[in-house]
């Protein structure tokens, strides 16, 4: 194992400094790059050892970009993504294949990232043929099948499925075999990449349940990607939320869906629906559409769609200047000038008897109808099964 270095603390094994991915847009007849899509912007982090990180955000503001990035899928652009202390992005060829080891993947489309040609036994198997050497004997067929046959244990299968094709299991069995081809390398880190979003609810709780359960038995480490705020509520330790490629809040799990300090948080929870059809939810709704990424707002990206801009009257600093991502009290990190006024905002706006279109009753409020069980069933499990 790589030795920290002296400038990350050893509970820190990945440590990302400033990182950007841009890709090119390139027009014209010679194809001459006229702008960049700044996917990741200038993004900076932590994950701790044994921590489940949760990243979440709207489709398209960068995290699974984000997430390939760190694993070296895609060519970060400027920064460092530092792995138990060792810098990642200058790694090629052989000084990065042991890392590639350590570092692996849950791809969100179960069906998609199987290849149908190959069985099980070849899928999980491949990344073993690729990292044998003479210490580990994977390069023997016999061994590695029998460590194919464990690891499918380990994800609830019987051994013998090492034999069938992906087209004979279900979704949330082929998603089992993904996991299973995950760890099948003994890595200490994995993307968790939107794991459950292609998944029926009841077979989500399983495969979160599993994912926990993996975690303290392997002692892993997750990013874990998704859309679903209850899901990310359920296993992550602390929360990353990102707009527009940049991250603009930080904090503990619990910290942060109690005191949202940003109002993109705060106008993300809102929309989460309550299963408890006796508590009233006021749902905050974004006016204007998503900003490209290829030319994003200046100052705060979030101005062009921010309520509490809105309510504390257009202050001027929220276009012209960048909100540094700061620290406001035990760990808890965000990218607002004006977080300290978020509470008592959020006050004035539940006690407003009209606040118009921009904060409105959930459409169960307003048919005076209780929370529908779908709907509380789409939010994913609390507490899965």
């Amino acid at each position: 194992m790589t030795a920290s270095s002296p400038s990350t603390p050893p509970d820190q094994l990945v440590q990302i400094d400033r990182l950007k991915t841009y890709y090119p847009i390139r027009a014209g007849l010679l194809r001459r790059v006229v702008g960049h899509v700044r996917a990741v912007d200038d993004v900076s982090f932590e994950i701790l050892r044994g921590e489940v990180f949760g990243l979440v955000g709207e489709s398209g503001c960068g995290k699974t970009t984000l997430g390939r990035t760190l694993l070296r899928l895609e060519k970060a652009t400027a920064g460092e993504a530092r792995f138990d202390g060792k810098d990642i992005l200058p790694l090629r060829g052989d000084d990065l294949r042991p890392i590639r080891r350590r570092m692996q993947i849950i791809f969100q489309d179960p069906v998609g990232s199987l290849n149908p040609r190959m069985p099980v036994s070849d899928i999980i198997g491949e990344g073993l043929l690729a990292q044998a050497d003479d210490t580990n004997g994977w390069g023997d067929r016999k061994v590695r099948d029998k460590r194919v046959g464990d690891y499918l244990d380990h994800v609830g299968l019987r051994r013998d499925y090492s034999r069938r094709y992906p087209h004979e299991f279900s979704g949330g069995q082929r998603q089992r075999i993904g996991i299973a081809r995950a760890l099948a390398l003994d890595p200490e880190f994995i993307f968790a990449d939107e794991p459950v979003s292609a998944l029926d609810v009841s077979i989500q709780s399983q495969i979160l349940n599993l994912l926990v359960d993996l975690r303290a038995q392997f002692n892993l480490t997750y990013l874990f990607v998704a859309h679903n705020l209850s899901v990310v509520q359920y296993i992550s330790d602390r929360v990353g939320v990102m707009y527009l490629g940049k991250l603009v809040e930080l904090a503990s799990v619990d910290e942060i869906y109690a005191n949202a300090r940003h109002p993109y948080t705060v106008a993300l929870l809102s929309a989460v629906p309550d299963p408890d059809p006796r508590v009233r939810k006021r749902r905050i709704i974004l006016r204007g559409d998503l900003p490209s990424p290829a030319a994003p707002p200046s100052g705060c990206r979030f101005h062009t769609r921010c309520w509490l801009r809105e309510k504390l009257g257009n202050p001027e600093n929220c276009v012209t200047e960048e909100p540094p991502f700061r620290d406001i009290g035990a760990g808890h990190r965000t990218a607002c000038h004006w977080a300290e006024r978020i509470p008592d905002t959020l006050k004035t706006i539940s006690s407003a008897p009209d606040t118009a279109a921009l904060v409105t009753p959930t459409a169960d409020e307003q048919e005076g109808s209780a929370v529908p069980a779908a709907a509380a069933a789409k939010s994913g499990p609390s507490t899965p099964a």
